[in-house]
């Protein structure tokens, strides 16, 4: 019994470390995100503080593109809204990550506690 419990926790304790890993992956994902967010909302305040007849480029692989100003902003907005809309996605896989890994750290418990009480049972009767 005691090794069928064994096997039960060492199969747990896989599955949590793909949850771990899950996870850290999940939080590098949303600070990427949030340094992009950072970034266009920026250049979203720059671009407010320009004139309408301003000249605004925008790059193009090597070469510097003529933009108007409309459609500069435009386009950050789109970015910024794109963007806060995937964080939003990876707060949810985060939390929902989370949910897993408390379930898990509960089930490894009760398999320790489990094998320790097998343990003293066995030590009991020899």
């Amino acid at each position: 019994m005691a090794e069928d419990l064994q096997r039960k926790m060492q199969a747990e304790l896989e599955t949590y470390q793909t949850l771990q890993k899950e996870y850290r992956k999940a939080l590098t994902v949303r600070q990427q995100l949030e340094t992009q967010l950072t970034e266009n909302n920026m250049v979203s305040d720059e671009l407010k503080m320009l004139k309408d007849d301003t000249a605004i480029f925008k790059s193009v692989g090597p070469i510097l593109v003529k933009t108007e100003l409309v459609e500069a902003k435009q386009n950050v907005l789109k970015r910024i809204e794109y963007i806060s809309k995937e964080m939003k996605r990876v707060e949810e896989q985060i939390a929902g990550i989370e949910k897993k890994q408390d379930t898990s750290r509960e089930t490894l418990q009760k398999f320790q506690q489990q094998i320790q009480q097998a343990q003293m049972r066995a030590a009991m009767q020899a």
